[in-house]
């Protein structure tokens, strides 16, 4: 494993630029999300805004091959989704994941949106989700674990009958998109990465309706549920401070109907 990084002040301000741009992305396309869009339509003003207005660059164009600015997983995606023709409907749910570069460094952060109304399954399991990350980030303090983050998350989503999904996980990032250390969403309290202040990770739960089994589209990058079931994720950045902890990526128009997590702690 790569040694994880304690960043210093300096770094993290940079840090903190790169996060609020990243929240601020998801926050201006919120207006666009309804029935009749099509995912690739919000792709295009994403990467619009990050270009002319923010000056930065869209992280995810390239990685690893992907084709994109934004994920755009809809309803059983999980994660990973392309965007394209695909029109949204009433009823869905869909998650953006966004990434950019500002000087060097990474901001990355995800959130759910609802399109029209969706059912009542839905509309708790996205609630959950955001339950979930909440408590994993309030978790997180120097001398805590990664096991204290995952069995926080793990502890909300089996109360409320909903599944983790285990292959997939949060990181560390920087000036690296996907660093050391990272970050389950389940496991055992005492157990893991003791945290120290400077460290810079995301906290990106998935919770499934159904079972966390999961499967790789023909694309090689859509992700969904094995059994079909409606997935969730939010996605924050945290640093870990000397008390506890600040969320790098708060979005722009506050927490709205999720006041359920202080920026910092």
């Amino acid at each position: 494993m790569r040694k994880v990084k304690l960043r210093n002040a300096a770094e993290i301000a940079q840090a903190r630029v790169a996060g609020q741009l990243a929240a601020e992305v998801l926050h201006i396309v919120a207006e666009h999300v309804k029935a009749g869009v099509t995912t690739d339509e919000l792709d295009r003003i994403c990467h619009d805004h990050i270009v002319q207005v923010q000056k930065a660059t869209p992280a995810n164009i390239g990685y690893h091959g992907f084709p994109k600015t934004i994920c755009s997983s809809v309803n059983e995606v999980i994660c990973h989704g392309i965007p394209g023709g695909q029109v949204l409907k009433d009823g869905d749910i869909i998650n953006i994941d966004v990434a950019v570069i500002k000087d060097g460094w990474y901001g990355d952060c995800s959130r759910m949106y609802f399109v029209g109304s969706p059912n009542a399954t839905a509309r708790k399991l996205v609630n959950t989700t955001y339950e979930a990350m909440c408590a994993g980030i309030r978790a997180v303090r120097p001398g805590a674990t990664l096991g204290d983050v995952g069995h926080a998350i793990q502890t909300v989503a089996q109360r409320d009958g909903f599944s983790v999904v285990r292959e997939y996980c949060g990181h560390g990032i920087g000036t690296v998109y996907h660093d050391e250390p990272q970050v389950l969403h389940y496991g055992q309290r005492n157990a893991g990465l003791p945290l120290k202040e400077g460290m810079i990770f995301t906290i990106e739960p998935m919770l499934n309706a159904g079972k966390r089994h999961t499967e790789q589209l023909d694309d090689g990058w859509t992700v969904v549920t094995a059994d079909g079931s409606l997935s969730a994720q939010w996605e924050h950045m945290v640093v870990v401070t000397s008390k506890g902890y600040e969320i790098l990526t708060p979005w722009p128009d506050g927490f709205g109907d999720y006041p359920a997590i202080a920026t910092r702690n």
